[in-house]
């Protein structure tokens, strides 16, 4: 160990590293039929270097050495934007192995590959009258192969206001081009069509303004023949998610009815019956669409992630109902799907490994090892080159905090203590760098993110906070940040904060905050006062200004400030009082702005207006917009960029010097 201040570790996890060969794992499937053993795997990559496109990778066969291949051409990205978040971009059809739907980033239309046939893309869907005015995400083919169902977002005008975009069910056939037949229309949003296994029955997910669909969401279930319509579970108060037809004409799907997004089934004539009851979450919100969280297998058990006090698991349920957790690393799973009789696969990490694509087989309980499971890696997370003792791993810590009247109440985060290759000076404690996940509906992810040992191994405290109104707490915590956003989420950052720094844990002077999106709005906030605890912080494309966002935002979130804030604009007093933009004339804060000029949820007037604000009070203030990025930097020049001129940043307002290897460009700001 050499000795050298806090935050000038030299380190090798650079912004270099950070983008280098990185991606963004998301879905993953099976290709082949259903209950098959070592069929091929297809799962999505999203690639910096690649511009940020998402690229759909396939893996032949599970015996075979790990070769795989890109399966869009050139060029092609599978990314939806409806609700402006997408997810559910692709699907396949276990009926037709070598056939994948997509939906193609640059017009939105969807797409049939036959991969195997060596075909190229056919456009199933017409070309829109505007650009980009239809979208489509989540499909899912019909069991004969002939048909699909998707949700659709028509947007009539590149200038339409929120009010007249629809969002539908419509039918497409699922091998040529043809005309979408609506299915369902109505509700402000649908999500989840299926179809059942006998082609006779769609079920669907549907929620109206002002509710989120972690708010009040129903499952209907109509009779395709007779065209009768029932509502199966959901409505005021229930938050149902993940619908799945199961072989048995059954149909199960996640409701939080108990206060936790647990799972239940439902056969027609029927009682809902619960199959998953903890006190734990098996759900998470719908931000983006066609997740999958748990599967059935052939055999009956039911495999499913599970968050529990900010970590997730694996576990499953045997046949008489008792439930084990699979003895996995894993600490984030996400995209749980059967794989044949007796597996699933998933994309899971650890908070020593990145995301990769694994499968997973479960011991049967009549081996005599509860919790016993085989693990085989298909996608291997990157070799960092990082020695583990250098890896800084979460540590979940609770905290004292208040809620709204100030009644006291317990926070919860993750701290990621300094840990690198080097020592500091022993008078001297490490700043913090405190982090807000956006949402604010969301939660903090307990595995190895490089973006966060970007820090650690300079000798940076970190802690992520899991404020009120985080996901993975159930419904009762989640709802603490009802009428409350800029208040709770707000207290509980100063409290952590607060607490590492009366322990001795970090150093009091050299506190920054940082957030994206809605975590931007909470930093801001907690900037935004005469006793902020911090001396520096960084706003991602942050929310300053609640009114111009109410006024000026998509369709998916154009109401969600009634439950966080107030109706607009029947509470406008409320949203002056709780915006940023409304107390400049308390804030002191060196403070550094990052936004992407194409941001259509939290458009750049809003980072405009706050730090036009700031420049004008003589407040230290530096901006960096980036062209061609959207909400959260894609590109890899961008990433890198917004990393260095951050820790940049942090070094002048902090006083430490910048590791000379690295030569990291310096950032303006002005008014230092």
């Amino acid at each position: 160990m050499t000795i050298s201040g806090y935050g000038s570790w030299p380190t090798p996890v650079t912004s270099e590293l950070v983008v280098t060969a990185a991606v963004r794992l998301g879905d993953v499937r099976p290709d082949g039929e259903p209950g098959t053993e070592g069929a091929a795997v297809i799962w999505a990559e999203g690639r910096a270097t690649e511009g940020g496109r998402t690229q759909l990778v396939r893996r032949p066969d599970r015996s075979t050495d790990g070769s795989r291949s890109d399966l869009l051409p050139a060029g092609a990205n599978a990314r939806t934007a409806v609700h402006e978040y997408g997810g559910g971009a692709w699907w396949l059809h276990p009926g037709s192995p070598g056939v994948v739907w997509y939906v193609e980033w640059s017009d939105q239309r969807v797409y049939r590959l036959d991969h195997r046939a060596g075909d190229d893309p056919v456009a199933l869907t017409p070309e829109p009258a505007v650009a980009r005015g239809d979208r489509y995400a989540d499909g899912h083919v019909a069991p004969d192969g002939s048909w699909l169902v998707a949700v659709r977002e028509h947007h009539p005008s590149e200038q339409a206001p929120a009010t007249e975009v629809v969002n539908e069910v419509v039918r497409l056939d699922a091998r040529v081009p043809s005309t979408p037949q609506v299915l369902v229309t109505g509700p402000d949003f649908v999500a989840a069509p299926r179809i059942s296994p006998d082609g006779a029955a769609l079920a669907w997910l549907s929620w109206d303004h002002p509710s989120m669909p972690w708010d009040d969401v129903e499952l209907t279930v109509r009779d395709l023949v007779t065209g009768v319509d029932t509502v199966v579970a959901g409505g005021p108060g229930e938050s149902v998610t993940e619908p799945q037809w199961q072989p048995d004409g059954s149909l199960t799907f996640l409701s939080d009815r108990t206060g936790w997004w647990n799972l239940y089934r439902w056969m027609p004539g029927e009682d809902i019956e619960p199959l998953v009851r903890i006190d734990a979450e098996i759900g998470v919100p719908g931000w983006a669409l066609g997740g999958s969280r748990y599967a059935l297998l052939d055999d009956g058990r039911v495999v499913f992630a599970r968050s529990s006090h900010g970590f997730d698991a694996l576990a499953v349920r045997e046949l008489d109902g008792t439930i084990t957790e699979l003895d996995t690393p894993f600490s984030v799973v996400g995209s749980v799907r059967a794989d044949g009789p007796h597996a699933v696969v998933c994309v899971a990490g650890s908070p020593t490994a990145e995301p990769g694509v694994h499968r997973v087989v479960p011991a049967p309980a009549s081996a005599g090892e509860p919790g016993a499971a085989g693990v085989q890696t298909l996608r291997a997370p990157r070799d960092l080159g990082l020695h583990p003792e250098t890896i800084s791993v979460p540590e979940p810590i609770q905290f004292l905090s208040g809620d709204a009247e100030g009644s006291p109440r317990t926070g919860y985060a993750l701290y990621y203590p300094p840990l690198g290759a080097h020592d500091a000076p022993a008078d001297e404690l490490p700043p913090l760098l405190v982090v807000i996940h956006g949402g604010p509906t969301g939660a903090a992810a307990p595995v190895l993110s490089v973006g966060v040992q970007y820090w650690t191994s300079r000798g940076f405290g970190v802690v992520d906070v899991d404020y009120a109104g985080s996901t993975g707490y159930g419904r009762e915590y989640r709802e603490q940040l009802k009428g409350a956003w800029g208040v709770v989420d707000v207290a509980d950052c100063l409290a952590a904060a607060r607490t590492l720094a009366e322990t001795g844990r970090v150093d009091p002077a050299r506190m920054a905050i940082r957030g994206g999106s809605a975590g931007g709005f909470t930093t801001l906030a907690a900037l935004a006062r005469a006793d902020t605890p911090f001396s520096a912080g960084a706003d991602h494309f942050g929310v300053a200004d609640l009114a111009a966002l109410a006024a000026d935002t998509h369709k998916f979130e154009s109401r969600y400030l009634d439950g966080l804030v107030g109706p607009y604009p029947e509470a406008g007093d409320v949203y002056r009082e709780r915006s940023p933009l409304t107390h400049v004339d308390r804030f002191s804060t060196p403070l550094i702005v990052l936004q992407g000029d194409e941001d259509a949820i939290v458009p750049p007037n809003q980072s405009e207006m706050i730090v036009d604000a700031l420049r004008a009070r003589g407040v230290p203030v530096a901006y960096l917009l980036f062209r061609g990025e959207q909400h959260g930097f894609r590109k890899a020049e961008n990433i890198r960029r917004a990393l260095d001129a951050e820790l940049a940043f942090y070094a002048r307002v902090f006083g430490f010097a910048l590791p000379a290897d690295e030569a990291i460009e310096p950032v303006e700001i002005e008014n230092l």
